[in-house]
Parts: structure tokens; C-alpha cells; sequence
């Protein structure tokens, strides 16, 4: 009999796109799903399935790997696309992302991501998962004074629409989780960058922006500070996640780098890897934009073997290698 898929969602995107390749190289066979919804091009997505395809074929996986144009958010289309291919398992990163769009649009982010996830987990469970991953954020942590952030934080207090959507999918995760017994993980991403990284995403725009010799905008005085995460550590973690999650039940993880750079750091390491000199415009503060990130690793390193290995400006050179085609 043959192996029953994992079903990626998100899959057309950055972290889904390299999920579903390290899935193929491991021997799964992978049902991708994506909507590819217009908040950035859906060429580039378009262009990363093809790459996606590209990669299933030079691993003679071209069999193992498909991918279907749906809408997590649409329950009867989800439940005919899980009747049909009856996944073994479920890694959920559609999304949408960003915390200043969710400010325009929270009717939206709530659409897409605690109604999606609540489809995906009732879909997930009438076809008899066996498990789900589910995409969290550490936006959900808000403000909090206490650094670095565990997993057994407060976190009431989320400062924008995507960050409270975000949070109350971990709770809807562990309703289900409690009447479903469906093992489900929570996994906290903190500032995932590398190559297919979204175009909108600071480390994507300033390479590209001083990189041509124009002008960034730096909000705030430059001391905010965000704890950057390589995209192969973060997919290690993904990972990890949905082979050891049926040992837990539900649980929530932090996937972070533990290393937060300020966002002058950030600005002068993409100056030195592009070989430019940044001009840098002052700007305020944005709303929603938490002063820092930074991940307690202590759990995901003693549950999932967690050890992120890429340093900071390792990735950023490994993300413009791969920009300028050479990675």
C-alpha cells in the first residue's frame, strides 16, 4: 500500500516551499496546498512551486509530490480534498502574515488564520490524521519584559490583530487537542529569513534597497531588535515537530535563533554583505512592532534536539547568494 502524504499547507510560500522539499528528500510523499493569495505576487509563488517541482524531479520524487490550488478557508473543499487523499498528517503554514497589514485588514487575518485552522483541524480529524503542525509566531509574546521568552510566558497581551490571531490559534489547537486527542503542535517562529524569503520582509527589502543604492527607512532609533532565524533551522524544528509531537499530545515550541541582533546591527550586516554603504531615512515607531524577540530555546532544544546552527550574517549571505542566483 502506498504511503499516505503529508499535506503542507502554505506551500507555494517561503517556509512552506522548503518544508515540502526537505519532506521529499526524506522519502514522504507531499500534498501541497496554497490559495496563492495576491499579498505579494503570486508569480514568485508560482515561480517556488516550480522550483518545488524542480527539486521532486532531480530527487525522483516527481511522483511523491503534488500540489493543489484551494482555500484552506472553504470546509467543503477541504473536506473533499482530505477524503480524497486521506493525508497521514498535517503541517499547517498558510497564513496571513505581517503584523502592519493585519492593522488594515484584521477582518482578513481573522478569516485566514483562526478560521483556516479551525477548518483544518476538523478536516484533519474526520480523515484520521494522525497528527498536526500548526504555525504560531512569536508575536504572540507582545511586549513582555521578561527576556528571553518560554513557552510558559503570559501571553494575554498581543499588540496587533496578527499576533492575536496567531494566539488564539494555539488555543483552538488545544480545544481540539483536549476533545480530539490529535496529537497538535504550536510552533513559535521567530523572524525566519534565507532564500525565498517574502519580498516584503525586511531582510528581502534591504538587500535589494541598498544593494541598488537606495535610501531604507529605519523606524524607530534603530535598538528594536529581533531574534533572525535561518530557514533550515527553522525547518530542522518543523521538522522534529511532527515526528515527535504524537509523544506530547499538544505543545508549543519556540524555533529561534536565541541571538537577537538590533535592527542598526541588522542594517550594517546586509551594508557589508552587499558591499554598500547604507542611507538610511529616520522614521517613527510603527504600531503593532514589538521593541524585541528573542526565543528561550530550552525546551525545543530538550524535546526536539533544537540547535539552531546558522549564525546571522551567514544566512543573510547565504539569502543574497541565493538572490543573486548563486545559491
Amino acid at each position: 500500500m502506498a504511503e499516505h502524504p503529508i499535506l503542507v499547507t502554505g506551500a507555494a510560500g517561503f517556509i512552506g516551499s522548503w518544508t515540502a522539499e526537505r519532506l521529499l528528500s526524506m522519502g514522504h510523499a507531499v500534498i501541497g496546498v496554497d490559495n496563492f493569495d495576491c499579498f505579494y505576487a503570486p508569480e514568485i509563488k508560482r515561480a517556488t512551486v516550480a522550483q518545488v517541482a524542480h527539486t521532486a524531479e532531480r530527487l525522483g520524487a516527481a511522483g511523491r509530490w503534488s500540489l493543489v490550488e484551494a482555500d484552506i478557508t472553504d470546509a467543503g473543499e477541504m473536506s473533499r480534498l482530505f477524503d480524497a487523499v486521506r493525508p497521514s498528517g498535517v503541517i499547517h503554514l498558510a497564513a496571513k502574515a505581517g503584523v502592519r497589514p493585519s492593522i488594515e485588514d484584521p477582518v482578513g487575518y481573522a478569516r485566514a488564520n483562526v478560521l483556516g485552522t479551525s477548518v483544518l483541524l476538523d478536516a484533519a480529524t474526520r480523515a484520521g490524521c494522525s497528527r498536526m503542525v500548526i504555525a504560531s509566531s512569536s508575536s504572540v509574546y507582545g511586549n513582555n519584559a521578561k527576556v528571553p521568552f518560554a513557552e510558559t510566558d503570559d501571553v494575554g497581551e498581543p499588540i496587533s490583530p496578527y499576533a492575536a490571531t496567531k494566539r488564539a490559534c494555539e488555543l483552538i489547537g488545544y480545544t481540539h487537542w483536549h476533545l480530539t486527542k490529535m496529537p497538535t503542535a504550536m510552533l513559535r517562529f521567530f523572524t525566519v529569513f534565507g532564500p525565498r524569503q517574502r519580498p516584503d520582509l525586511a531582510i528581502q527589502s534591504f538587500l535589494r534597497r541598498i544593494s541598488g543604492g537606495e535610501a531604507i527607512r529605519m523606524f524607530g532609533d534603530g535598538t528594536t531588535s529581533r531574534d533572525y532565524t535561518y530557514i533550515d533551522d527553522i525547518v530542522d524544528g518543523v521538522i522534529a515537530a511532527y515526528e515527535r509531537i504524537p509523544r506530547h499530545g499538544y505543545r508549543i515550541w519556540n524555533l529561534g535563533g536565541s541571538s537577537p541582533v538590533t535592527l542598526r546591527e541588522m542594517i550594517a550586516t546586509i551594508g557589508r554583505v552587499v558591499g554598500k554603504e547604507p542611507r538610511v531615512t529616520p522614521g517613527p515607531m510603527q504600531p503593532g512592532d514589538v521593541e524585541r524577540t528573542w526565543a528561550d530555546p530550552t525546551r525545543s532544544a530538550a524535546e526536539l534536539g533544537y540547535a539552531p546552527r546558522t549564525p546571522f550574517e551567514e544566512g543573510v549571505r547565504r539569502q543574497w547568494a541565493w538572490n543573486l542566483g548563486r545559491g
